[in-house]
């Protein structure tokens, strides 16, 4: 039995795969849920929040949907707020081998993003708990207090091989959350005193906290981040993005970063066609001149339940373009809404993919903006003096 969670509180359970309607007003730039959409109390305020609905995850066997008992009368408004669980982590260092990605391992304090941007390709990963990809990712949170502890007791293993670990390739590491509970600075701390190189992903601009602990790590070539601009348009940002900082209080990060001699890269991903495709060329001169000497870019990606979140979205928020928006992505995944196929998956294919990478490169090359940063160093790395590589026989 899980908890009761406001928007699974009240409800009956039935078989899933069920199609739900859901067509929530604007409000604020953001979703309300309509009575239609049955996966979410239409009492509740989600003003702020990317997703509009709570559709159970692929995994769930049952869904769930709110009915009236006719007992409260006439329902009352209420917000929709964060909570956070804690988890007790044994490792959080996770490794891929994909051909698509330069890293191989990564770490991510939390699960679930507050920022909530709708295209999100994370949201998948919370029906591995049991929990939606839609209002849940972004409100049911996971923090991983001990996950500096775990990450030392990793590090410190005597067959352990360094290469750089990603913070944040999977949920945004400098959310609001990290104000309060300071995991990742944490984290980098220990990178810090294993002389250990780090590759940081964020929107965050919480990421200029930690700049002491950035440029001591820069100065010995131990890191660089990657901080994501996707539009210069503070309205479309506040729709797609709706807790994320604004776009120029990203590049006013990206400023402050460069200015401490941390090499930053401008990610201006992902593009989106047809709503953000036109400002390729403004963003990464932008980026350039807010102190970025680095750029990259990723298509929309639309895996599992992402693409009829974003669907939804669209038709939503932007009506008049939606049919236009998916005709390019499906052009682009040979009729799907999305392919995982090696080698596609990031770029896409096809005449309109062809002509991203085009303008991308060219407009990079123009701004003298490197396609990818240097290899950060390896040698340095050592276990710091009293650490203790033995693993508890509890963990």
């Amino acid at each position: 039995m899980r908890p009761f969670h406001p928007i699974r509180g009240k409800c009956k359970s039935f078989s899933s795969g069920r199609a739900v309607d859901s067509v929530p007003d604007v409000f604020h730039g953001a979703a309300m849920p309509s009575e239609t959409d049955s996966s979410v109390d239409p009492a509740l305020r989600v003003a702020g929040r990317g997703a509009a609905s709570n559709e159970a995850g692929r995994f769930e066997r049952h869904a769930t949907a709110f009915e009236e008992d006719g007992w409260e009368g006439e329902a009352q408004e209420r917000p929709l707020r964060t909570t956070v669980e804690t988890e007790r982590a044994r490792k959080v260092v996770s490794y891929n081998s994909s051909p698509d990605l330069p890293f191989d391992r990564s770490l991510n304090p939390y699960r679930g993003c507050e920022h909530g941007c709708v295209y999100c390709y994370a949201r998948p990963s919370h029906a591995w708990l049991g929990l939606s990809p839609g209002l849940d990712f972004e409100t049911r949170l996971i923090a991983k207090p001990n996950a500096p502890e775990a990450l030392a007791r990793e590090l410190s293993r005597p067959s352990y091989k360094p290469r750089t670990i990603v913070i944040g390739a999977n949920t945004d590491a400098y959310q609001p959350i990290e104000g309060d509970r300071g995991i990742t600075r944490e984290c980098l701390r220990a990178l810090r005193d294993f002389r250990h190189p780090v590759a940081v992903i964020t929107k965050g601009a919480l990421i200029e906290r930690d700049i002491d602990l950035l440029g001591e790590m820069a100065s010995m070539d131990l890191v660089r981040v990657g901080v994501s601009v996707t539009t210069l348009d503070p309205g479309l940002s506040r729709r797609m993005e709706p807790r994320a900082p604004a776009p120029k209080r990203r590049l006013a990060a990206i400023g402050a970063l460069a200015q401490a001699g941390v090499p930053v890269r401008i990610m201006t991903s992902p593009i989106i066609p047809a709503l953000n495709d036109h400002e390729i060329e403004a963003m990464l001169e932008a980026g350039r001149d807010a102190g970025a000497s680095a750029a990259s870019w990723v298509m929309l990606r639309l895996p599992l339940e992402v693409a009829p979140l974003f669907r939804d979205w669209l038709e939503r928020v932007y009506p008049d373009r939606a049919a236009r928006i998916m005709g390019h992505v499906r052009d682009m995944h040979g009729g799907k809404d999305y392919s995982s196929q090696w080698g596609r998956r990031m770029r896409g294919s096809g005449k309109f993919a062809d002509l991203v990478r085009q303008r991308f490169d060219k407009a990079a090359k123009r701004l003298g903006l490197a396609i990818r940063l240097p290899d950060l160093r390896t040698d340095l790395f050592r276990p710091p003096p009293g650490c203790d590589s033995q693993p508890s026989l509890f963990d």
